[in-house]
């Protein structure tokens, strides 16, 4: 096996809506497809890859360093000991081969991008979906056949009120989700109470929403909110602060016997131990929400489970943000509490393969081999433009 072509692509993910910190007017994304001498069916295997939503796309850092590394790279240097498979794990050395440590922000998603890429080209050499091949190789092939999903939205929209926000909770009831996330922090305390409250009406109880302040509070708001949000028994109070404010955080997990989640915007190994070590979470019942593909992908990923597992820590108690396939099969194949997704925004990054259902907020993955990318019409005719339909297995 060896790697006869790497392209990449900025397409745009831009939607009006905004966070407590952020629009998203101008966001964008790197896709990336790793093409392979392997054949099926007549054309060359090809493995793909995105980088998640709230970072912009890595084209100078991907086509300066991080592709040219492996293209540049001899072929058996990719390989795994059988001298006939790709190991990501390899190809991930020879990425990050002549990198310092630290820095850890945008290196860590264009090393991302590609990790997922191949990561799905190996699972289809393989011939088997991602979350197999997971199992096989760190869980002596458990899996697991189902995963949780939440439906991740409640956005602040322009001229959107309650009504408007009851309307798109229950757009994912309808869609089987029972489990959904809204957005705080971008409104007075008064008025995110006044949504969140619209929000139970509708979802049935605190346990059934959870709300992100996307970092935006200092520790006097941050506990001012924990305050507010106390009898609502929520599933979980998200990002308060700034994610490397461990103090902030550690002093709202002592104020707080609500569920606290956080670490989608910590980008590598050391920085989720520090988080571990100084942040004050609860191993019992807060979450950790580190994304694989921000977070120099999926090798990385696992000597973050690794580090927890020292700590004390279950990966069921592992979310990660992102709300992409990339995740679900991680979720599924490492034993993880679940995955994120967005099935109205974002797209055509947000959401599952087309016509999987979701019942009671849980999903299969994919049963394609790799990834599943192949079985999401609106995410290929994106995917296609990097080497041409006529190319794709």
């Amino acid at each position: 096996m060896r790697i006869t072509a790497i392209r990449d692509l900025v397409v745009p993910i831009q939607s009006r809506i905004r966070n407590a910190f952020i629009d998203f007017s101008q966001m964008t994304a790197s896709i990336v497809g790793i093409q392979s001498d392997v054949m099926r069916a007549g054309k060359p295997l090809i493995g793909y890859g995105f980088n998640s939503n709230g970072r912009y796309a890595q084209s100078g850092l991907l086509r300066e360093r991080f592709i040219p590394r492996l293209l540049h790279a001899a072929p058996a240097a990719l390989l795994a000991a059988d001298g006939k498979t790709l190991d990501p794990a390899k190809a991930w050395q020879i990425m990050m081969a002549n990198e310092k440590p630290g820095g850890h922000g945008e290196r860590s998603v264009a090393v991302g991008v590609l990790d997922m890429a191949l990561w799905d080209l190996a699972a289809k050499i393989a011939d088997l979906p991602l979350y197999q091949l997971l199992g096989a190789r760190y869980r002596g092939g458990a899996v697991d056949e189902t995963v949780f999903v939440y439906a991740a939205g409640g956005y602040y929209y322009p001229g959107k009120g309650s009504d408007k926000l009851q309307d798109e909770l229950k757009s994912y009831l309808d869609m089987g989700y029972s489990s959904v996330k809204m957005k705080i922090g971008g409104a007075s305390l008064a008025e995110d109470c006044r949504r969140i409250e619209a929000a139970l009406a509708v979802v049935g109880g605190g346990g059934k929403l959870a709300v992100d302040a996307n970092g935006r509070f200092d520790l006097k708001q941050a506990l001012a909110y924990a305050e507010a949000l106390a009898d609502y028994e929520l599933f979980w109070y998200e990002e308060a602060g700034d994610p490397l404010d461990y103090l902030l955080n550690a002093a709202l997990a002592q104020a707080t016997t609500l569920p606290l989640a956080t670490g989608e915007n910590l980008f590598s190994t050391i920085d989720a131990t520090n988080l571990i070590r100084y942040g004050g979470l609860r191993p019992q019942k807060d979450f950790l929400q580190f994304d694989p593909a921000l977070s120099y992908g999926l090798v990385e990923y696992r000597r973050t489970l690794d580090m927890l597992a020292r700590y004390g820590w279950s990966p069921r108690r592992c979310i990660p943000h992102g709300g992409h396939q990339f995740a679900l099969h991680i979720a599924a194949g490492l034993g993880l509490y679940g995955n994120e997704s967005y099935p109205h925004v974002f797209q055509p990054f947000g959401g599952f393969g087309d016509g999987i259902p979701v019942r009671d907020s849980r999903i299969q993955p994919p049963q394609a081999p790799g990834i599943g990318f192949e079985l999401k019409a609106d995410l290929m005719r994106e995917l296609d433009k990097l080497f041409g339909q006529a190319r794709r297995l």
